[in-house]
């Protein structure tokens, strides 16, 4: 066999073990998915869903669907977010999503059941 070859075949092997093991020591982003319901517990679609990253402040929204539902994907595991919904002058309690919680899905299900500003 070829030594150029050989030596070619070895280094793409290095490559692709070298690439297995990074892609294991990167921590598994956080999908938050779920549902926002009324006071009777219908669906509320039209919904603004707020996930805020509490290291950056960084805010990111979502508009929830006909049936109620949102989804984050992409989430980082080591920092803490917190996450509500509004709708209407109502709001749900906001929600901590933790770094202690090792969930990587997370299914959220918030209740618009306050008027905004209450405590």
């Amino acid at each position: 066999m070829n030594p150029n070859r050989v030596t070619i075949t070895f280094f793409l092997i290095l490559m692709a073990v070298a690439s297995a093991t990074a892609q294991k020591n990167q921590p598994q982003l956080r999908t938050v998915h779920g549902t926002v319901v009324d006071k009777q517990e219908n669906p509320v679609s039209a919904a603004i869903v707020y996930v805020e990253n509490k290291k950056t402040k960084f805010v990111r929204t979502a508009l929830t669907d006909d049936r109620g539902l949102y989804r984050f994907s992409g989430l980082d595991p080591n920092v803490d977010f917190e996450i509500h919904a509004e709708l209407n002058g109502m709001t749900s309690i906001i929600h901590t999503i933790s770094t202690f919680d090792s969930r990587n899905d997370l299914d959220i299900t918030l209740k618009l059941d306050k008027k905004k500003g209450e405590q």
